[in-house]
């Protein structure tokens, strides 16, 4: 693959690295792993909706000028998240699988490959051309006689990379003990905890299985009343058994070598509460609640996963991004990445009518942007901007309120 290729002309030949020195005291050898939770329904259930709901997001590279004003620039970065991060993805297929990555690991290394352009102004300026989510088995942090940090990913195929690790977008999860990883102290999920909620789960519906499979399948005992071998014993209960099977009517003959004991089995099953407990122990792990998991969800009940759950990955998305992709100088400027929600879609018409109503009021919105929040397309003309009459500038009222109170007194309010 090209990405095989151009990982090999970046790597860092002619130099000698030592182990990275962490705080801690640990070796910054970090294999990946955490396939244990995922065999759980549940657990692939809420981690989808996760998935699935960052990736409706709108990645833009946006500039905020000393003013506040924010514009868009015609950059690389737009253009790849415009049109798709990397030949074999689109927008909404890097975004879910960045963040199935990061639930699997707790940690997700993103690579952005760029190539230096010479700009109008003459200087080299970095035009990106694809960003590749990773999935190594191990990471080791390395230094070179600078204190540089790299990072030396292995993978499955057998190839190695070193990379300076300020080139790597690296997004983690519950990044806490250890220096550089996200998870536990080793940089590995630490899943114990929602583990065992996962085994006692288990357990139960295999419980639950084999009841069902034993309520269904012995349905009385055959006494037969007469000394017979193996050989005849099954032989009778053949014959036995082509009555039942055969039998048109609700009468079943059996002569008088056999007797039919009926066996009532009453398995005892786990009651609801119980399911119902184990089940959001595991929504509580991943923030999903019921009505989101069952896509059964109102304004109020979206709003609160929003925040809790998805919020701060939205916003470490964007810091993660931000910083290895763009410059110090563009940071100062006011240049960032940005991901946004699409046009409010989650919210009921009702909702959305109202917002149209707030926020159009005040001219914040142009006729094409509120038929966008509707699903309707756009129509010609569509980009003007009207406002209510019914607001004056914070600057006038003063000056309004001083004309009143003089016309009142029967002075002019020609002012």
């Amino acid at each position: 693959m090209a990405l095989v290729n151009t990982f090999k002309n970046l790597m860092s030949k002619g130099k000698e690295f030592v182990r990275a020195k962490l705080m801690n005291g640990y070796i910054p050898v970090f294999s990946q792993f955490g396939q244990d939770i995922y065999e759980s329904d549940i657990v692939q259930n809420c981690i989808d909706i996760i998935a699935t709901e960052i990736s409706k997001l709108q990645p833009r590279h946006i500039r905020t000028d000393s003013n506040g004003m924010i514009t868009t620039p015609k950059s690389s970065i737009n253009r790849l998240f415009k049109f798709g991060p990397n030949e074999l993805m689109t927008t909404r297929d890097f975004l879910e699988k960045v963040i199935w990555l990061l639930f699997l690991n707790y940690n997700v290394f993103i690579y952005p490959i760029y190539e230096y352009v010479r700009s109008d102004n003459g200087e080299n300026t970095r035009r990106f051309t694809g960003l590749y989510p990773l999935n190594p088995y191990q990471a080791d942090f390395l230094q070179d006689a600078s204190g540089t940090l790299f990072v030396k990913l292995f993978f499955h195929s057998g190839e190695s990379f070193t990379i300076p690790y300020s080139e790597i977008i690296h997004i983690r999860k519950k990044f806490s003990v250890n220096d550089i990883m996200g998870g536990g102290m080793n940089g590995q999920p630490d899943n114990a905890a929602l583990l065992k909620v996962l085994q006692i789960n288990d357990a139960v519906l295999q419980g639950l299985e084999k009841g069902i499979k034993t309520s269904l399948s012995i349905r009385g005992i055959l006494k037969i009343a007469t000394m017979m071998d193996d050989s005849s014993q099954k032989k009778e209960r053949e014959r036995f058994e082509q009555l039942l099977s055969s039998g048109d009517s609700a009468i079943l003959p059996v002569d008088l070598k056999g007797d039919f004991v009926p066996v009532n089995l009453d398995p005892k099953f786990v009651d609801k509460d119980t399911m119902a407990f184990l089940k959001s122990s595991v929504q509580e792990w991943y923030g999903v609640s019921q009505a989101i998991l069952s896509r059964d969800y109102n304004d109020e009940q979206y709003q609160a996963f929003y925040e809790s759950t998805l919020e701060p990955i939205v916003i470490g998305l964007g810091q993660a991004f931000s910083k290895p992709m763009l410059t110090s100088r563009e940071l100062e400027v006011g240049n960032e990445i940005v991901f946004y929600h699409k046009d409010a879609m989650f919210l009921s018409t009702n909702a959305k009518l109202n917002l149209i109503k707030i926020v159009g009021e005040q001219g914040l919105l142009s006729d094409n942007q509120k038929l966008a929040l509707l699903g309707y397309p756009p129509i010609e003309g569509g980009e003007r901007r009207t406002m209510s009459l019914n607001y004056i500038d914070v600057s006038l009222v003063n000056a309004y309120q001083m004309s009143r109170t003089s016309a009142t007194k029967g002075g002019t309010s020609d002012e």
